[in-house]
């Protein structure tokens, strides 16, 4: 009975396994093929083409992600996932605080903060339309 029971469970667990192993088995980017390297590289090189306008935001990001230690890339890649899973209308609050907040120094920073968690959600909404994120580009 136990080895009938193994013999079933052996393929149901190697199909679970090999999603894993191929994750696993991908090398370093020294010994990626062409064709991978591409898949990689081709999403990127779209967006440079198609948007002129925003390649020096693009290459400055990309020269600051590579100025960042490991802890800050974590804490950007948390900050992105946060911001995405947010209502149209906490992004765009978001915006707001993160575009006045830019050029604050820390105490400034600190005191707006503490204001924002005071206020009642039609005041925060007074707030944004009285200091409105600037205007998105287009992607």
């Amino acid at each position: 009975m136990n080895t009938r029971l193994s013999f079933l469970l052996l393929p149901l667990l190697l199909a679970c396994a090999a999603p894993v192993a191929a994750q696993q088995a991908l090398p370093a980017w020294d010994q990626l093929t062409p064709a991978q390297r591409e898949t990689l590289i081709a999403p990127m090189r779209d967006r440079w083409n198609s948007s002129p306008e925003r390649r020096q935001r693009m290459y400055g990001h990309a020269r600051d992600w590579q100025q960042m230690t490991p802890e800050q890339r974590e804490q950007a890649r948390r900050g992105m996932h946060r911001f995405e899973n947010m209502s149209p209308q906490q992004q765009r609050e978001a915006r707001a605080l993160f575009a006045r907040m830019r050029d604050m120094a820390p105490a400034q920073r600190d005191q707006l903060r503490e204001q924002w968690k005071k206020m009642t959600p039609q005041q925060r909404q007074q707030w944004v339309e009285a200091n409105p994120p600037p205007a998105r580009p287009p992607h």
